[in-house]
This record gives structure tokens, C-alpha cells and sequence, in this order.
């Protein structure tokens, strides 16, 4: 037995002993670590006082009593067992579900799931969470080991490398301890355990919250570069200006959008989640609480339209368009909604291709900052994202009532808003980002004519030379040369030459001349069927240069000429107009027209 005044002895179960300070250290055996191996002693210190020693004693058996219960537990269920009951009855989202089972799967059970419940303790968590922090293979950390490419008996090749330890991410190993806490409270109040060994273990400490929206810069770049097919611009829209989860935005249905004056809202009321052995399916919101988000004026314009468009497109199929339809469906008749992943991987190439760093979550991090930054109270912001904690009234039903900091806040962010662009004609939608070959080979050639490299009146490169320059086929080719010859970059010079025209800048469309009156005196009868360099001039400033082969002598043909050239630079009234036909090598005009008036020669 211990003796109070010496540095003591070892009891026959636990022991004290006096410190040099004077304190008293109570030391219990506990069994053997199953990680590292090693004998595990429980212990305690008190500190040096009168009632030291009674008090020593106490803690002495309080900790042979835990051990006891550790080695006769009120159950023999195991970890696995515990776990295997726990997850059954789970009530959370069937992906959270399938996220633990996973966890369960690959990291728990191979290394706790055969222990008795009862003889888990925090040490053993502790040192279980230590290994993954170190390796999510959780190897010895000494000796040489190789990770194989397959499991069983195989022939090793270049992919059966040397093994590497990777640790295991802190966010990961936070919900394993989530998981094991779960159970165990569970476990407690089954009676199956005296008490929850993860409240005393200590997982990795929580990241820190670093949101990372797109700037107001770059979040206007996404919104012009999306418009380019303004079905995938309104959905990025909506996402931005309303900061829903993309599946809440997949599961959106044309009678989920409220458009009547002083009630314009969204009404979110499912979302589309992954179902474990059924793919894709429409069930509740993550917080099982249905909302309703206002919207700003400029979004209300961009769900209009998209609507007249959705309406349109039925209407010319000569399909119906139902009011339950999915409003983001790739189908005219919105029977299909659009799955998440389908949109985040159209997201990710689009900004990717922009060299901008971000994800479709972040634009929910766009929103919350737009709205906290104008002033809107971290209730109203968490309430349009669909927060359940921090203390906010989620909007319950279709009839509650939109509170008028909401109609704040969805004014504020709209306002904050970048410019929505104009929807592009279908020239510059192939220019921009053409998907076919051989529009990719014609938006090359017309970029090298835009910056020079091909100069005007120059023979356009043949189609086999297009063959050996972009490794496509003959026909990509061809075809991709009278793409250029429809955009007016390209004319006939013979049957088997095309010349280069010089670009003309397109421009609105609003301005187009209307009327065209013809009073055009030829001057010159020389030089029919040559390639000659046009001028185009309004109220003396040169507007555009292009070759093009014309026939002098035939002033319809040019007249046609002068009207064309004055679309395609985007006018005004054609009698402003002039253009000056010049011959190859010359400096002076041919002649010039003009309409409505006697022309120069």
C-alpha cells in the first residue's frame, strides 16, 4: 500500500503516488491501445492540500469503476452493431445518409467496428483520429508498403506505385465523430452504455469560415458569357440574384413563379437529390421547410421572358407547355428537369474557360455577401437561403406573407446587379463558341481575318490546306468555307477560288435603312467582272474597307452592293451614304455612288 509520505507504491488495482511538488498522481491500468499497441493507463493529478489523499482515493475508485464497465459492458454489441442500428433509424436526407454509410464503410469499421461499444473511450478516439490525420490508410507509418491497383492476387504493373501517406481531410474526420457521437447518445439512452465517450474526445477543430464569392467583376463576366444562350443565362441569373441550392434551382416548376404585381416570388417547395440504387429524384428541401424568395424587378423581366420563350418554343412544336413543367427543362415540353451535376459541369467548363476560380455553390456566397454588404439583417439573408439555424422564421406555406425587409433585400441585390447583356445573333453565338468542328475551323479563319493575318482581297486558304492546318476532314473543310462565305467573309473569284473580304462590324439592327432610291450615273464602262477594293464613307469618314468582285457596268449589282455594305455596318438613311469603287493598284476612286442624288465621278 501506498504510503502518505512516500513516493508510494503500486496498489493492487491503481495505484497513488505522491509527486515531488507534493501532489498526488492516481494511475489505473485500462488494457492495451489497439492502434499503437501499448498499455493504456488512466490517470489523474490532485493537487497537494489536507484532504489530498481522501480525495485521491475517490478518483481512484471512480476510475476502477470505469474500467470495469469498459470490460463488462452492459451489452456485447459491437461498433458495427451500434452503428449498423443507429444509421437504420436515421431521419436525416438520404445523401447525408449515404455520406455516413460511406464514412462507416471505408474508415470506421475497418478499425473500430469489431470492438465491444462499451470498451470505446476518448483515448482510443483520440488516437484513432490522429492515424487519419496522418494516413487515410491508416498504415503503421514504418516499413515499406506498396498500394496495388487491385485487390487479390494480380501481377504488378506501373500503377502498383510505393505507398504514399495522404492525410485524411479535417472536415471528413469531423463527421466521423459525428457520426460515433450520434450513436453513442443514442447508445446512452438505449442503457447500452454508461456513458458518451466522444464528449471527452477531441476531433480536428472546425475550418473557418472563407467564402469566396466571384467579384462584382468577374460575377459580370458569368453573366455575359452565360447569355450567349439565354435559357442557360436566365437559370445563372436566378442563381445569382436568388442564391437557391442548384437542386432547389433544378426542381423549379413554371406554377412555382409568381409574376403578378406586388407578389413577384419564387416559391421553392422540392429539389432535386440523388437517390442511393435510383439515380436522380425530386424529393424535399435539405431543411424539409418550404420558402418563398422575392424577387427584384430586373429578375421578374428576365422570368418573363424566358417564360414568352418556353411558350413560344411549345407553341411552334405544337406541344402543350403545362403549368407543373420544370422551368430550367432541356425538353420544349419541361417534362425533365435538369440534373444538378449536369448544370455544375456546364458551370464549371463556362468559367473555367473564363480562367475564373469558382464553383456554382459560391454564387450563394455572391448573394449572401450582396445582401449583408447592402445592409440587409442576417435574418432576412439566411431566411432567402434556407438557413434552419441562427435564430430565422422560414417562410412555411404559399400564402405567408412576404416580410417588407425581404422585399428590401431583393430589391437591394437587384440593384447591385450586372447589366444583363443582349441576346447575340446566331453568327456571333457560332463565332463565340462554336461546338461543331466545322464551326470551330470557321471561327478561326474569321478571327485571323479580324486581326489581319489574312488580309482582304487575298486568295482564302483552300479546303485542303484547312485539312492539313486544323486535322479535320475534307468535308469539315469545305463546309467550313461556305459557313465564311454565308457570314460575308469570303466571295467567289472562280469556281475554285474564294477571296478574303474585309470584315464589316455588325451593329444594331434598330437603324436599318428602310427605303432605297435609286439615281446612280455609272461613270466609267471599263475593267467588268475584277476584283475591286469598296469604300464605304458616311458624311466623309471612311465606315468600312472590303474587296469584292462587281461589274461596273451593271448599277444594279452595285447598288445592291452599297445597300448590302450599308446593313452590315449598321446605318442610318442610305443617302447618307457614299462608296467609292476603286481599281487594284490605284489610288484614286473609280467612281462613287450615291443615292438620291447625281453621283461623282
Amino acid at each position: 500500500m501506498t504510503g502518505r509520505s512516500g513516493t508510494g507504491r503500486a496498489r493492487a488495482r491503481g495505484g497513488i503516488e505522491t509527486l515531488r511538488s507534493g501532489a498526488l498522481r492516481v494511475r489505473v491500468y485500462a488494457g492495451v491501445d489497439p492502434f499503437t499497441g501499448k498499455r493504456h493507463y488512466l490517470t489523474e493529478t490532485v493537487a497537494a492540500g489536507r484532504n489530498a489523499w481522501n480525495e485521491a482515493e475517490a478518483i481512484r475508485a471512480r476510475l476502477l469503476q470505469e474500467v470495469a464497465q469498459r470490460r463488462a459492458p452492459r451489452t456485447n454489441a459491437t461498433v458495427d452493431e451500434l452503428l449498423d442500428k443507429y444509421l437504420d433509424g436515421f431521419s436525416g436526407s438520404p445523401t447525408t445518409l449515404d455520406l455516413y454509410r460511406t464514412h462507416v464503410r471505408n474508415h470506421i469499421s475497418p478499425s473500430l467496428g469489431h470492438l465491444k461499444a462499451g470498451r470505446l473511450d476518448a483515448e482510443t478516439l483520440d488516437s484513432f483520429y490522429g492515424v487519419l490525420r496522418r494516413c487515410r490508410s491508416r498504415c503503421a507509418g514504418r516499413g515499406r508498403r506498396t498500394d496495388h491497383r487491385v485487390n487479390g492476387t494480380h501481377e504488378c504493373n506501373e500503377k502498383c506505385q510505393p505507398h504514399r501517406c495522404r492525410p485524411l481531410a479535417p472536415t471528413t474526420i469531423r463527421h466521423i465523430h459525428f457520426i460515433l457521437s450520434g450513436a453513442y447518445k443514442r447508445a446512452v439512452r438505449w442503457g447500452w452504455v454508461a456513458e458518451n465517450p466522444t464528449a471527452k474526445a477531441e476531433p480536428p477543430p472546425a475550418p473557418k469560415p472563407n467564402p469566396q464569392p466571384p467579384s462584382a467583376a468577374d460575377a459580370a463576366r458569368i453573366v455575359t458569357t452565360s447569355w450567349r444562350d439565354p435559357d442557360w443565362g436566365t437559370l445563372v441569373w436566378v442563381a445569382m440574384t436568388t442564391g437557391v441550392r442548384r437542386g432547389e434551382l433544378c426542381a423549379i416548376r413554371r406554377s412555382s413563379v409568381d409574376l403578378a404585381e406586388g407578389r413577384e416570388t419564387l416559391w421553392l417547395r422540392r429539389a432535386i437529390r440523388r437517390k442511393p440504387g435510383a439515380g436522380w429524384v425530386e424529393g424535399d428541401l435539405k431543411t424539409h421547410q418550404q420558402r418563398r424568395i422575392a424577387l427584384d424587378a430586373e429578375t421578374v423581366t428576365v422570368l418573363r421572358q424566358h417564360l414568352e420563350r418556353c411558350a413560344s418554343r411549345a407553341a411552334a412544336l405544337r406541344i402543350e407547355w403545362p403549368k407543373d413543367a420544370f422551368l430550367f427543362s432541356t425538353q420544349p415540353d419541361g417534362t425533365t428537369f435538369p440534373t444538378p451535376d449536369s448544370v455544375t459541369q456546364r458551370y464549371d467548363r463556362m468559367v473555367t474557360r473564363l480562367g475564373i476560380d469558382t464553383t456554382l455553390h459560391k454564387l450563394r456566397h455572391y448573394s449572401a455577401t450582396e445582401l449583408i454588404a447592402a445592409g440587409v439583417d442576417p435574418r432576412t439573408v439566411a431566411g432567402r437561403l434556407g438557413h434552419g439555424g441562427g435564430g430565422t422564421t422560414t417562410l412555411r406555406t404559399y400564402t405567408a406573407w412576404v416580410s417588407e425587409s425581404d422585399q428590401r433585400a431583393a430589391r437591394g441585390l437587384g440593384a447591385g446587379m450586372p447589366e444583363r447583356p443582349l441576346e447575340l445573333d446566331e453568327v456571333s453565338q457560332i463565332r463565340e463558341e462554336p461546338r461543331h468542328p466545322y464551326q470551330v475551323v470557321a471561327a478561326e479563319v474569321a478571327r485571323q481575318i479580324d486581326s489581319g493575318s489574312l488580309a482582304p482581297g487575298a486568295l482564302a486558304p483552300s479546303a485542303a490546306e484547312l485539312v492539313v492546318q486544323h486535322q479535320v476532314s475534307l468535308a469539315t473543310a469545305k463546309r467550313s468555307l461556305v459557313l465564311l462565305t454565308e457570314w460575308g467573309l469570303l466571295t467567289r473569284l472562280s469556281r475554285n477560288a474564294l477571296v478574303i473580304v474585309a470584315p464589316v462590324t455588325l451593329l444594331s439592327d434598330s437603324e436599318r435603312p428602310r427605303t432605297a432610291v435609286a439615281s446612280i450615273v455609272v461613270a466609267d464602262k471599263d475593267d467588268s467582272e475584277v476584283l475591286l477594293r469598296f469604300v464605304l464613307r458616311r458624311r466623309g469618314a471612311d465606315i468600312a474597307r472590303f474587296s469584292s468582285v462587281a461589274d461596273p457596268n451593271n448599277p444594279a449589282e452595285l447598288r445592291q452592293m452599297l445597300v448590302d455594305a450599308v446593313e452590315r455596318s449598321g446605318g442610318g438613311n442610305l443617302a447618307e451614304y457614299e462608296l467609292d469603287v476603286v481599281r487594284p493598284g490605284d489610288r484614286d476612286p473609280l467612281l462613287t455612288f450615291v443615292v438620291s442624288r447625281r453621283s461623282k465621278s
